[in-house]
């Protein structure tokens, strides 16, 4: 069997991790960087003539030479006003990114210390980095699609598609000419009607693309925003599991699903299903450079808005 080279990439050990990240210094330096890579510049005037000095111990703070304006490294970032240090927040970041699985947070709290409602707030807040950044991911080519649900029956309540304690979510996976796997999209929907698949595939497919979906009826409203359909029709003699067209999607959710059930024993699907999607769906379309996913997290965590907890438990999608 040939070598998998996306499995068997090296990715960041955690000896380069505590060599490159291992001091509050270093995490400030980083940081630094990454939310002004050309260098300083004021956020009222623009002028990057400024001075720095320390208010206390951990606060970095930059004055700008024209305006006076005071800015610290961390303002207006996912660290605005953290009492945690820059070197757990990085500990965070680096194992969310190079864990083969999901990170749980009662498993993130021991790992870097800190209470569970600390833990809960940085976690849910890189997550939403993550799912904030796919966002802006679109599909093209040939595009295999599914429809799938995070929860389960709750005692006593319904079974099936009209269970309380399931989200509906869509599931697709974009291939190229060997029939690899390249990039996947899930995104929740607040049902499999056709106006909701328009809707999502205005937004997530690139026009022309060619969809490939089991017999669900909806789906064939991708071709109101402009793409190709090939409804492969799955009946009781004809399992999508055994079929070719359809092996990558399900893979994926298999991946997905795995991933979530076993890291997570129990979260609120209703409120919060999106983020730990988008966190899966993050951490897949970069699997081609496991080292530089840490990176590009922290590229993200520099220059995204700050967001507080209120925000981060309102059940619907804020952004």
């Amino acid at each position: 069997m040939k070598m998998n080279r996306i499995q068997f990439q090296p990715g960041m050990s955690l000896n380069q991790f505590l060599d490159q990240y291992g001091s509050q210094e270093q995490c400030e330096a980083a940081l630094e960087a990454s939310r002004w890579p050309d260098g300083f510049f004021c956020p009222k005037c623009h002028s990057t003539r400024h001075s720095c000095y320390r208010r206390g111990r951990r606060v970095k703070v930059f004055q700008c030479s024209d305006c006076r304006t005071q800015t610290t490294l961390t303002e207006g970032t996912i660290f605005h006003s953290s009492k945690l240090p820059l070197t757990i927040w990085f500990q965070a970041m680096f194992f969310l990114t190079q864990n083969k699985n999901n990170v749980a947070i009662l498993e993130l709290r021991r790992l870097i210390g800190v209470s569970y409602r600390a833990a809960w707030r940085l976690k849910h807040k890189l997550m939403q980095i993550m799912y904030e950044r796919e966002q802006s991911t679109v599909l093209s080519g040939r595009i295999e699609v599914d429809d799938a649900y995070l929860g389960g029956e709750l005692p006593g309540g319904k079974v099936g598609r009209g269970s309380e304690n399931k989200v509906p979510f869509i599931a697709a996976v974009q291939t190229n000419k060997q029939g690899h796997p390249l990039y996947a999209v899930f995104s929740t929907v607040k049902s499999f009607c056709r106006q909701e698949v328009e809707l999502w595939a205005r937004r997530s497919l690139v026009p022309c693309s060619l969809v490939v979906s089991d017999g669900l009826r909806c789906f064939q409203a991708v071709e109101a925003a402009g793409c190709l359909h090939q409804r492969e029709v799955v009946g009781k003699e004809r399992k999508s599991t055994s079929m070719d067209c359809f092996s990558w999607v399900n893979t994926v959710l298999g991946n997905l699903k795995n991933a979530i059930t076993g890291t997570y024993h129990a979260f609120d699907f209703e409120k919060y299903a999106h983020r730990y999607l988008g966190e899966f769906q993050y951490r897949f379309n970069r699997r081609f450079d496991l080292a530089g996913m840490f990176k590009r997290l922290l590229r993200a965590t520099a220059n995204a808005n700050k967001v507080t907890e209120q925000k981060l438990r309102l059940a619907e999608d804020w952004r």
